[in-house]
């Protein structure tokens, strides 16, 4: 398989050079959650009710996106279904929206319209490709051959994550200052795992679809990227529908506040500060049904 991998590769400029391509894949994400994070007056959570936490959030964890594309540009978006009664991401993710990313390989633009609690912000930034290493390893995934690529990133925490930082960092700091929590036994209490830092992402492209994109903010890889793996993340192409009769139309996001990517994180890190503070301020025992505990990390 090594000589496939480098007779395909070598080719992959010539025939990106020679076609033009478009198409739509259709991928199925699934996100797992870490849910020793979810505590209740510092301790663990019963197995029942962990259960019944990912079966709510099970829309949320698992969902189907579509990727338009064509050689030079790309839009990423969530495909909408109807709720199960009991699921979704409950009324916490009601007030955050994000919208489709959309790229341009030649002009190097990267933009999104993303709505937080009633205002649009449209992030308008360079595309932020990873630094791929590319591994002589291959598979299958349906008909096409797929290569591997490996990269790291700093790990990006969406507003949930953040808000669940800053509320236990708020219960912390109110623990420290209660005498009570002050003397309880270090035994009692439930150690805290460190929040990873950086992640290890691991792709899986086909030289057979010479357009270097791929699902949610991933791309720059000798072809289309059909499965990609992250700390908690698993991205797999589903169906991939190439040349269609009818010609791709790609939407350009173009409706909100325009800002950059780090203008608008630290948007995001005001917010989250101040929900945190909100929603963990009703939680002076550590026990109510807003307590900072509840946030996934």
């Amino acid at each position: 398989m090594l000589g496939v991998f480098i007779l395909v590769t070598s080719l992959f400029t010539l025939t990106a050079n020679a076609q033009n391509v478009q198409g739509v894949a259709t991928y199925q994400t699934k996100t797992t959650i870490d849910m020793s994070r979810f505590t209740r007056d510092g301790q663990q959570m019963s197995e029942q009710r962990k259960k019944q936490i990912m079966e709510r959030m099970k829309n949320f964890l698992e969902k189907e996106f579509t990727l338009s594309f064509t050689n030079n540009e790309s839009f990423y978006k969530e495909e909408e279904k109807l709720a199960t009664p009991g699921q979704g991401g409950g009324r916490w993710g009601g007030g955050f929206t994000q919208g489709g990313i959309y790229k341009n390989v030649d002009q190097n633009m990267y933009s999104r319209e993303n709505n937080m609690f009633g205002k649009t912000f449209l992030i308008k930034d360079t595309i932020n490709n990873l630094e791929w290493e590319l591994v002589k390893e291959s598979k299958m995934i349906g008909q096409y051959p797929v290569f591997k690529a490996v990269a790291t990133r700093d790990i990006e925490q969406n507003i949930w994550s953040r808000m669940g930082r800053r509320a236990r960092d708020a219960q912390k700091a109110r623990e420290k200052a209660n005498d009570t929590l002050k003397t309880a036994s270090n035994e009692d209490k439930v150690a805290e795992k460190p929040e990873p830092k950086i992640e290890t992402i691991v792709a899986w492209y086909t030289p057979m679809i010479p357009a270097s994109h791929g699902p949610d903010d991933f791309g720059g890889l000798p072809g289309l990227i059909l499965e990609l793996n992250t700390n908690n993340t698993t991205m797999l192409c589903t169906k991939v529908v190439l040349n269609p009769k009818e010609e791709i139309v790609i939407e350009v996001p173009e409706k909100g506040k325009e800002v950059t990517r780090e203008e608008y994180q630290k948007i995001v890190d005001e917010k989250a500060k101040e929900m945190a503070e909100r929603f963990g301020g009703n939680n002076r025992r550590g026990g109510g049904r807003r307590g900072g505990g509840r946030f996934g990390g």
